[in-house]
């Protein structure tokens, strides 16, 4: 339903991923109405895990460089990912040409986004490169679907992108003020690294789903794209993460950001791409700095002001609107 407004036949192959063809006439509706509001609950819980990475990754030893802490989230938790989904990857890399690009090109900006992500929150800080790189992304990922799909963008998704982009706005002026803040050329180092991760999370979120609409799985799309960025980025990790396993808290730093909010959270991600568009998922996915901001006072013992504590409520705000609604969606 989610992929494309251009078609009316390829809903229904999306409600049900687990076949390419549309079902007939009476099938859809029912199966359409019971997993629709599934989809935006699972990436927002994806996104509720990712807000946590920032604060996790602070706990990393000192000496450990932002590159080793985002080759062995993303390198680990993708051959995890991959194991998941066994040889239903194979399949992804074995079904025609249109799949195998899709799936090298989401591998390339997967191995781009951990690299930008965690390097901007080592310069610019976490709360600040944690927004940007998320707050860029809807955007981003909107112009994709409409210049490649020629999606239609409704009315609710304009609120909610630009209630939830504004919070995003106040949370970085309200970051600068933080004790992360970062100083002149690094910040401005550390925005542009986090507009790149935003560019390259959009465009491996918009192959996985282009990769589903072809009739794979979501945990196969998800195993397929993360396995093959796992071979670049586990090498990088070997060669950078001594600092990182070489001591119990680094080991166990990198376990669970493998684990949680990289395997299970793209897991569930995948699962929410079956069924919400990609610029719908992306301005859910905002939820990652409002976790990121109130783990950050609560865990780190940071202080937020008014302003960000407003940013926080019209990205909430934002959520809402995309979640909370109505039984008829725009095609």
């Amino acid at each position: 339903m989610t992929f494309s407004s251009s078609s009316t036949s390829r809903p229904t192959g999306h409600a049900a991923p687990s076949s390419s063809v549309p079902a007939p006439a009476p099938s859809p509706a029912p199966a359409r109405a019971e997993r629709r509001p599934t989809g935006p609950l699972l990436v927002v819980a994806a996104a509720a895990l990712w807000g946590t990475t920032g604060t996790v990754a602070s706990f990393a030893p000192s000496d450990a460089s932002a590159l080793s802490v985002g080759a062995a989230t993303m390198g680990v938790g993708g051959l995890l990912t991959l194991a998941l989904a066994g040889r239903s990857a194979l399949a992804v890399l074995r079904g025609g040409r249109t799949a195998r690009v899709f799936a090298l090109l989401g591998a390339l900006n997967v191995v781009i986004y951990p690299l930008a992500f965690y390097t901007s929150m080592a310069y610019a800080g976490v709360a600040v490169g944690t927004v940007v790189s998320l707050g860029c992304a809807p955007v981003l990922a909107a112009l994709l679907e409409r210049l490649v799909d020629g999606t239609t963008l409704t009315w609710r998704w304009l609120l909610a992108t630009a209630s939830a982009t504004a919070g995003c706005v106040a949370l970085v002026f309200a970051g600068g003020d933080g004790p992360d803040a970062a100083g002149g050329e690094r910040v401005a180092a550390g925005v542009a690294l986090g507009l790149l991760a935003g560019t390259s999370y959009a465009a491996y979120a918009y192959c996985g789903a282009r990769l589903i609409r072809c009739g794979h799985s979501s945990r196969a799309a998800m195993g397929a794209v993360f396995g093959l960025g796992a071979l670049v980025l586990v090498p990088l990790f070997v060669a950078t993460g001594g600092p990182l396993v070489g001591s119990g808290r680094g080991v166990a730093v990198v376990a669970y950001l493998a684990l949680v909010p990289m395997c299970l959270a793209y897991v569930l991600f995948g699962a929410g791409l079956a069924r919400v568009t990609v610029s719908a998922a992306t301005t859910l996915s905002l939820v990652e700095p409002v976790v990121a901001a109130v783990l950050g006072v609560v865990v780190v013992g940071e202080r937020l002001g008014a302003l960000a504590w407003a940013g926080v409520g019209l990205v909430v705000l934002g959520l809402l609107l995309l979640t909370v609604r109505g039984r008829a969606a725009a095609s």
